[in-house]
């Protein structure tokens, strides 16, 4: 895996243009092995993201006898499927900074029974559980904190669940939803589950992400919009044989908007109209901003069309995307605002507080509230160091920032921590020097 320095050095880019083949999505690759884990016979998966999120669902299957192959140096894997029977019921399972892994586990191994504990990283112990922790023991799990209630580390011991309804907020995390989503078969044996939404569901994008591949594994799930779900008894996983990660839309963000902030025309692969990462809508905004986007199946493009247009718009469906919207504002016609954004606070850091703090090293002037961003650019984008806080969004979201626009110059800036994108994109900064043609050192 690529292992860059301490700091980046990254000079001012005078355009963007090239094509950018993406890694694998995060969210697909880490539901699809834990699908492949639990499902009835051997699944072949294809181009699974290398990163540090995917190493942990990797080694947390290992530690729980799990057994699977990489196929040489390539990304494909084999999976052994358990069919929902543990070959291990006791182990310490480290799950990084991965709430993609630690959520849907927390829910399948509250199911299946045994003695775990699961703890990650110091700010995975600071992202909440609760609302998952409480809806799982409401019907008979036991699961305890061991740290700080309502967050990592946990203690999961044998329960006697009693499953057929269950309530989960849905205002904190979609992942929530999502892990009793993807646990739901495994209580289904003997009566269907039922499982509502209280409140608003945000992040809804992901749940569709889910249920495509839950399907795609053999299970149905009967929904009543979005505040109810029934998986009818009897369903069980069952391997499709060979299933393809699709490109991670949440990546293809920051070429795109590069393409659409200067010049282009920039195409990413790996992600188009066939896509089921709700993060493709990201392109939406960045054609109200007066981008060019173009697309075909597995493939989009994004051109410029001189100075962005400032926007005002509810980014609660893409949150992972929209804190690109937050940099590429810095080149707008006036001041944006990105709205419904509260959950950017529970991220792999406090994004709200982080970007605001970054965006105003570079000049801007940002308004920062509870649940929304507001960015004015400014006259000249500023020379600085930018803090990743240990996130790799935040890191390869200011690259963006050595950029000349038709509204403004960027400038070198410097990326503490770099090495952060390993968690998704090991090698971004070497595919975002590809398409600006520009030395990083």
């Amino acid at each position: 895996m690529k292992r860059y320095p301490h700091h980046l050095d990254l000079q001012p880019a005078m355009h963007a243009k090239g094509t950018v083949r993406l890694p694998g999505s995060k969210s697909i690759s880490n539901r699809t092995l834990l699908l492949a884990a639990l499902a009835e016979g051997t699944t072949h998966i294809k181009d699974l993201l290398a990163s540090d999120d995917t190493h942990v669902m990797l080694m947390a299957l290992q530690k729980l006898g799990i057994q699977w192959e990489q196929i040489g140096e390539s990304q494909d894997y084999t999976v052994h499927g358990i069919d929902a029977v543990l070959p291990v019921h006791h182990a310490d399972l480290f799950m990084g900074n991965a709430g993609t892994a630690i959520r849907p586990l927390t829910a399948a191994l509250a199911v299946l029974g045994g003695d775990f504990t699961l703890h990650g990283v110091s700010r995975m112990h600071e992202r909440p559980i609760g609302d998952l922790v409480d809806a799982l023991n409401a019907i008979g799990a036991r699961i305890d904190y061991t740290g700080e209630p309502g967050f990592p580390p946990l203690h999961i011991q044998r329960g006697l669940l009693r499953a057929e309804r269950l309530k989960v907020r849905g205002n904190v995390s979609s992942q929530f939803l999502t892990a009793l989503l993807m646990a739901s078969p495994l209580m289904a044996r003997e009566h269907d589950v039922h499982i509502d939404v209280i409140g608003e569901l945000i992040s809804k994008p992901y749940i569709e992400i889910t249920l495509n591949l839950m399907q795609r594994f053999g299970v149905e799930v009967e929904r009543d919009g979005w505040q109810a779900f029934t998986i009818k008894t009897g369903q069980r996983y069952r391997s499709p044989g060979v299933i393809h990660v699709e490109g991670d839309a949440s990546s293809a963000s920051y070429f795109l908007a590069a393409g659409a902030i200067a010049g282009g025309p920039v195409r990413v692969e790996g992600v188009g109209n066939n896509s089921i990462q709700g993060d493709v809508r990201f392109v939406e905004a960045l054609e109200q901003m007066g981008a060019t986007i173009t697309m075909g199946d597995n493939w989009i493009e994004a051109q410029s069309n001189g100075v962005l247009k400032a926007i005002d718009a509810d980014f609660n469906h893409i949150p992972d995307a929209a804190m690109t919207i937050a940099v590429a504002a810095l080149y707008a016609d006036g001041p944006s605002t990105l709205r419904n954004i509260e959950s950017w606070r529970v991220k792999e850091t406090d994004r709200i507080y982080a970007m605001a703090t970054e965006l105003r090293k570079l000049g801007a002037h940002v308004e920062e509230g509870r649940d929304y961003l507001r960015v004015t650019p400014p006259v000249e984008i500023a020379s600085a160091a930018i803090d990743t806080y240990d996130d790799h969004r935040m890191a390869m979201c200011f690259s963006l920032a050595t950029l000349d626009g038709a509204a403004r110059r960027g400038n070198k800036i410097r990326i503490n921590d770099p090495q952060c994108v390993a968690k998704t994109f090991p090698d971004y900064f070497d595919a975002f020097a590809k398409v600006t043609e520009d030395s990083l050192f």
